[in-house]
């Protein structure tokens, strides 16, 4: 599974799990950090179990005793911890007062956890699986020239300006009655303070919260900048490439230029997939968009790779009539309990799911590769308004 398909899968869990609210505090979270032991965290719930006997509401005391008693059983299963840790959820998930549901659900993180956790509320306790959704590799970029600097962090597949500056070395500096030699260190002066102020920027925006920095700008001042290097040692400038502005263009075309460097990076990868597509999809080349064709592509073998946008928001919806006709609708949100049938008579809804998942599933069946494509950059928002937000690359195109 692609590591995109996979953030989608996490992140759509963690939806899931926020949607769900208990009539008291009777819904449990358990945290069991990477490298800690299963058993620790059992006889913290035992512990929990014996003071669970004290809450005063009957059903709020029976519903965090049997949550409690998911969970143990659930984790002796496990002889270690897994790689990652684990967090595990159990409550009364019902919205019928009258009616008690208590449903487990674990999650194995992508990213190790770093703390082990009890908790019993109203509501699921996420936010350390939401931290680590946080925690993709971040990197600086400066653009900059003589006259102006503009400084931005990219992490994941989003673009964030965090600073600009202007240089005041030419505009405040007045040449008057003074001598050529004077006039000169004024001007190298205010050039090596803004320099310095550009390094500080870095420092203050940068240090402890990227992994690397990209340096761009027209001319030669980016060189001379790092030839003097008036930002922290810690920071690592990976590379340093021309472009042509030092504004938030200027950050794009860094990023254009720095695929090698970055080939990692989630911004980078995006941009490169959907720029293939669009670039395919619009000269009628080796790609295809819409649900229809891109079924039609995954159903003969044609894709390559399967393109769906995490802003999908459509449903697919499997309907069945007494006459024994199937047929499948697609919808925006909600999918309709009954449709017309051909024979007069009405299909009823059978089955109903995320158009997303469906088409990522049928995909995978076919060992097709599937990207979810985010909607927090240029590109990815493109893919989702221009294209629909399903589209595929193709092996080869009917003629």
């Amino acid at each position: 599974m692609a590591d995109s398909d996979k953030m989608y899968a996490f992140k759509k869990q963690l939806r899931k799990l926020a949607e769900y609210k208990g009539s008291g505090t009777e819904l449990i979270s358990v945290y069991i950090a990477a490298g800690s032991a299963v058993h620790e965290m059992n006889n913290k719930l035992r512990e929990e179990m014996s003071q669970a006997s004290n809450i005063k509401s009957k059903s709020t005391k029976t519903n965090v005793l049997g949550a409690l008693e998911r969970i143990m059983n659930y984790l002796k299963i496990f002889k270690k911890t897994p790689e990652n840790g684990i967090a595990v959820f159990a409550g009364n998930i019902s919205d019928n007062p009258a009616k008690t549901v208590i449903e487990l659900f674990s999650l194995e993180p992508p990213e190790p956890l770093s703390i082990g956790a009890y908790r019993c509320d109203s509501k699921f306790f996420l936010e350390p699986l939401e931290r680590l959704l946080e925690a993709t590799d971040a990197y600086g970029i400066v653009v900059m020239d003589g006259r102006e600097a503009t400084l931005a962090i990219v992490k994941g597949t989003n673009i964030t300006i965090v600073r600009k500056l202007n240089s005041t070395a030419h505009a405040k500096v007045s040449k008057g009655g003074q001598s050529q030699m004077r006039y000169q260190r004024l001007v190298e002066e205010q050039i090596e303070n803004y320099y310095k102020r550009v390094g500080e920027a870095m420092d203050k925006a940068f240090l402890e919260k990227v992994k690397a920095v990209m340096l761009g700008g027209p001319g030669p001042t980016k060189e001379f900048f790092m030839k003097m290097k008036p930002f922290n040692y810690q920071i690592e400038v990976l590379g340093v490439v021309d472009t042509g502005y030092t504004d938030e263009y200027g950050v794009r075309e860094v990023l254009a230029k720095s695929e090698g460097i970055l080939a990692k990076q989630e911004a980078i990868k995006e941009k490169v997939l959907v720029d293939r597509f669009i670039k395919e999809a619009v000269s009628d080349g080796l790609a295809t968009y819409g649900e229809k064709e891109v079924r039609e592509a995954i159903e003969t073998g044609q894709a390559e790779k399967v393109l769906l946008s995490e802003g999908l928001e459509h449903v697919s919806a499997h309907y069945r009539c007494n006459c024994g006709k199937e047929d499948r609708k697609t919808f925006r949100e909600k999918a309709e309990e009954n449709i017309p049938c051909k024979c007069g008579g009405q299909m009823k809804l059978q089955k109903e799911e995320a158009l997303l998942d469906e088409l990522a599933d049928l995909a995978r069946e076919s060992s097709i590769e599937v990207e979810i494509v985010s909607t927090g950059s240029t590109e990815g928002a493109q893919f989702l308004t221009g294209f629909a937000g399903v589209g595929a690359i193709l092996r080869y195109k009917n003629r």
